[in-house]
């Protein structure tokens, strides 16, 4: 146990001096803290003559860090010299206690300053990047990678327009590069998620149209990633629905609904806004219903969906019908008359049971049932209301 004790000491004593060393260099940093590099800084940096590998450990980062405490001590004791270190055990055993615990604040409040660099910090670094027009085009999907990871709490989203970050992010919607533009998408949706806030800086800043236009796109991801921002901007969002609907929005849905040829994974993002825009004038009734809810072209192509062959799109499908059904324009006869809701319910009723003997299926079969029988007593309401109307 003393032995132990001893090395323990010695690992303290050589940590030390490690971070008195580290200290010594910051001092002579005239920004005097921690420095974290841009990606032009970092190029420039490789320019730089190196040093002999063989002199510098494995775990201790280019930037001062290390992987770990342990290797941090490791490093101490291997970069250290042993006449040294048994002076300053010496020294170190010979401390009071008070003494002892006085230097063990000291270590731990340069471990403090040495610690990782604030989100805050790490968003600064990749908005700097990509305000740099001469950075790769690989630097600048890695700066927007790591701001899609950043913005992911809402602190940091609502911290990335003080930062100046959002008007940068914007302006890659119009960059020539589509994986570009659809990592900006992204952001922006991640960050507008449930976010009143930063709904509302991104509407200002005017990017609902550039994305709306975007869902257009030939590239797929892209097109799925526009869609996505738009509906997270929308989301229980009052000015961005209208700023929606006069830029022809309804239309776009049905586009992209009532084309067969574009992908399901469009289809699925466009009906589940579809669903939401739908909900949410269920939940504003002073509000006049909009006419294109009531557009039986438009809900024919709604109610087609359900006999998709993707069963995700399917009850994406029933999700949006079951609210259009609770709206008070919407006609019951149109649905069954001119949209076949009836035989398209029942098509679905048999098609679930068959996939219910299947155990893969069973649950999500199961699942999906239950959503239907819901849609089925929706209907049957709306028609009996009619029925008793014209009796």
């Amino acid at each position: 146990m003393e032995r132990r004790s001893s090395w323990m000491l010695i690992a303290l004593t050589a940590t030390a001096i490690m971070l008195t060393a580290v200290t010594a260099d910051r001092t002579n940093n005239k920004s005097g803290g921690l420095y974290w590099s841009t990606a032009e800084e970092e190029a420039q940096a490789q320019l730089q003559p190196r040093v002999d590998d063989s002199a510098v450990d494995a775990d201790f980062d280019a930037d001062g860090g290390f992987s770990s405490l342990d290797s941090m001590l490791q490093w101490a004791l291997g970069h250290s010299d042993p006449d040294q270190l048994k002076e300053a055990a010496k020294e170190v055993q010979g401390l009071s206690p008070s003494d002892l615990n006085k230097k063990r604040l000291e270590i731990k409040q340069l471990m403090e300053e040495l610690k990782t660099p604030s989100d805050a910090q790490l968003m600064k670094v990749a908005i700097l990047d990509l305000k740099n027009s001469s950075l790769s085009l690989e630097d600048r999907h890695r700066a927007l990678e790591e701001l899609l990871e950043l913005v992911e709490p809402i602190d940091n989203a609502n911290d990335l327009n003080k930062l100046g970050g959002l008007a940068v992010v914007i302006g890659e919607l119009d960059h020539s590069d589509s994986e570009t533009r659809k990592m900006a998408a992204w952001i922006i949706g991640k960050a507008s998620q449930n976010n009143p806030l930063v709904q509302k800086q991104v509407l200002e800043l005017g990017a609902l149209s550039k994305l709306m236009e975007m869902v257009k796109s030939s590239f797929v991801e892209e097109a799925i990633k526009a869609i996505y921002a738009v509906s997270a901007l929308l989301r229980n969002n009052m000015a961005g629905q209208e700023m929606f609907y006069e830029e022809a929005g309804e239309k776009l849905l049905q586009d992209i609904v009532s084309d067969s040829s574009i992908g399901n994974r469009l289809r699925i993002r466009a009906v589940v806004l579809l669903g939401d825009l739908a909900e949410f004038q269920l939940g504003n009734t002073e509000k006049d219903e909009l006419p294109f809810f009531s557009n039986r072209i438009f809900l024919k192509s709604v109610v087609d969906l359900t006999s998709a062959v993707d069963l995700h799109l399917q009850e994406k499908a029933l999700i949006a019908i079951k609210n259009l059904l609770r709206l008070k324009t919407t006609e019951a006869l149109v649905f069954k008359d001119f949209c076949g809701l009836d035989v398209a319910l029942e098509r679905m009723r048999q098609q679930l049971q068959d996939l219910m003997v299947e155990e893969y299926h069973k649950d999500y079969a199961m699942d999906v049932e239950s959503l239907r029988n819901e849609v089925q007593l929706i209907f049957q309401r709306k028609l009996e209301k009619v029925s008793r109307m014209t009796a």
